[in-house]
């Protein structure tokens, strides 16, 4: 069973940075896909960006532009590297790892970001 851990958040000023940080205690190279999903107080879980094994990448429309997804496999880490942060971006952000049928996801990390 495959563990994620998930670190990086925090509390930042509108227009900062932070990096979150996605480790799997084995490899991630056989997952077929891994992403970054957040949930807001009161939302539901919505998707943020994913990356398949091949390297490509998706993101929500409301990141474009801002949040960078990537994935080290000799690290067993994937990374969101999230810029010019703006309040609506506060949530409680997930990873998570598809391989197979299976899908297994990190305990989450605070990010919230204040005007």
């Amino acid at each position: 069973q495959v563990q994620l851990v998930e670190s990086g958040g925090g509390l930042v000023q509108a227009g900062g940075s932070l990096r979150l940080s996605c480790t799997a205690s084995g490899s991630i190279a056989s997952f077929r896909a891994m992403g970054w999903y957040r949930q807001a107080p009161g939302k539901q879980r919505e998707l943020v960006a994913t990356i398949v094994s091949a390297g490509s990448t998706l993101y929500a429309d409301s990141v474009k532009g801002r949040f960078t997804i990537s994935r080290d496999n000799a690290k067993n880490t994937m990374y969101l590297q999230m810029d010019s942060l703006n309040p609506e971006d506060t949530a409680v952000y997930y990873c998570g790892g598809f391989y197979g049928t299976n899908a297994y996801w990190g305990q989450g990390t605070q990010v919230t970001v204040s005007s």
